[in-house]
């Protein structure tokens, strides 16, 4: 017999549900995690005894940053093991003017990565009360800790990230124009072209998982990272032919990136940071094929805070 009130619960979190992939998402750094996560979190809902329940929201965002946190915990180890740099799981945002400049920084590749080395409890308070506004007291009633416990932890992650994330990026518009510049650039194999675009100090960092061919280090320097791109249009990649090749500028991560495809795959995506001059300072390139299926399925993710 179905509950009479199954409907509405349905609809309750459905209203919530990007929200809570949202918040799942840039806790885990992967889409195929936060989707299992909110999924989780339905089951619990509907389990839950809602008519104690005053504010579905905070209830749900708790259920959603409990699940998280406990994922987060148990697959810290596989990533320290990891092949070569981890990289987030990409995903696409569609056009970068959507979202609000604080919430697509927020879910960038570079910040992400910056959030890979906090510990799960900082992660997690930094994400709920940085990005989402989530008052000290919601949040310690939502990861079970005391609220002193949180503010120490809130004022650690913000000094953490501060550190390895100054906030100077170049407006969205350049943005746009340089990751254009640098599509036509790669496409053509014009390496000057690319060196311009490029800071001296540019650091590409590619991510293959052991299951592709990538550099296991971080790849640094404007001639060096310019000489890889140039090479796409020319050298076979992963068995794929230069004639076979399609590159598409596309939204990912709340930035504009691009996607190479072969006809039958996806076959990396890469993002882009930016220096104060609007030059790219840093590369994220994911080439492991377990990390591309958000991209290839083609779904489109809201990242909104709301």
């Amino acid at each position: 017999m179905t509950h009479p009130t199954a409907p509405f619960d349905q609809r309750v979190f459905h209203e919530h549900r990007n929200l809570l992939f949202s918040v799942a998402y840039r806790l885990l750094g992967t889409a195929a995690d936060a989707e299992d996560t909110v999924q989780d979190a339905w089951i619990k809902w509907s389990a839950a005894d809602r008519s104690r329940v005053a504010d579905p929201k905070a209830y749900l965002t708790r259920i959603v940053s409990n699940l998280a946190l406990e994922r987060l915990r148990s697959t810290r180890h596989k990533r320290e093991t990891y092949v070569g740099p981890w990289l987030p799981e990409p995903i696409l945002t569609g056009g970068d003017a959507a979202e609000a400049v604080t919430e697509a920084e927020s879910v960038s590749m570079a910040m992400l990565v910056v959030l890979e080395t906090l510990s799960p409890l900082e992660r997690a308070v930094f994400v709920l009360k940085e990005v989402f506004g989530f008052s000290h007291a919601e949040i310690a009633e939502a990861v079970e800790r005391s609220e002193a416990a949180v503010r120490q932890a809130a004022h650690r992650a913000r000094e953490h990230v501060r550190a390895r994330r100054p906030r100077f990026s170049a407006d969205r518009s350049r943005q746009r124009e340089v990751t254009e510049r640098f599509f036509a650039a790669a496409t053509g194999g014009d390496v000057n072209a690319l060196m311009e675009l490029l800071s001296p100090d540019v650091t590409l960092w590619t991510d293959g998982g052991g299951k592709v061919r990538q550099a296991l280090r971080p790849v640094v320097g404007a001639a060096t990272v310019a000489a890889w791109f140039a090479a796409v249009g020319t050298v076979t990649y992963q068995g794929v032919e230069p004639a076979d090749m399609k590159a598409e500028l596309v939204g990912i991560n709340g930035g504009p990136g691009v996607v190479f495809s072969a006809p039958e795959r996806v076959i990396a995506t890469v993002t882009f940071d930016f220096g104060a001059d609007g030059r790219i300072t840093a590369i994220h390139n994911v080439a492991n094929p377990d990390k591309l299926r958000a991209v290839a399925d083609g779904t489109t993710y809201d990242i909104g805070t709301r």
